[in-house]
């Protein structure tokens, strides 16, 4: 399983780390995403999904 929000599909970012002498190098940000055991489908499952998800109360925790 990939480091994807299973909820809202939230994943790696990419952009330019830049210098103070304003040099531009490639880096990504990830998201920042948390193991928990949800329901799923009616069961209990582990998926991994971000904060910003679990605050709003999109995923119902088991």
């Amino acid at each position: 399983m990939s480091r994807v929000c299973s909820v809202c599909g939230k994943g790696k970012h990419s952009g330019n780390k830049v210098s103070h002498s304003n040099k531009h190098n490639k880096r990504t940000w990830s998201a920042n995403l948390r193991s928990v055991r949800a329901i799923v489908d009616g069961t209990p499952k582990r998926v991994k999904v971000c904060t910003r998800c679990l605050r709003s109360g999109k995923v119902e925790r088991a």
